[in-house]
């Protein structure tokens, strides 16, 4: 058998930086179990396969805050970085 996990982590970018919300997203063998939204601040089940992994990252005080600064470092550092390259230049 094969079992796949993987993750994606997404940026929505709303009038340039001035909102931008954080999404990740967990996904075992093409459902996704859990994901983390920046508007709601922490990690949520979407299937009872990751109700436990759920739980255990809301617990943990590192995991939640370095999700919840993604939006900083990961998001507006990514559109301050991208943003010349991707714009088109006249």
């Amino acid at each position: 058998e094969v079992f796949q996990q993987s993750s994606k982590a997404v940026c929505h970018y709303f009038n340039g930086t001035e909102r931008v919300r954080f999404l990740e997203k967990r996904i075992y063998n093409r459902q996704l179990y859990l994901h983390f939204d920046s508007d709601v601040g922490y990690y949520v089940a979407d299937s009872p396969v990751g109700e436990s992994t759920v739980r255990y990252f809301n617990s943990q005080p590192e995991i939640l805050d370095n999700a919840r600064s993604a939006v900083d470092t990961y998001c507006r550092h990514n559109y301050e970085v991208s943003t010349p390259f991707l714009v088109r230049r006249q």
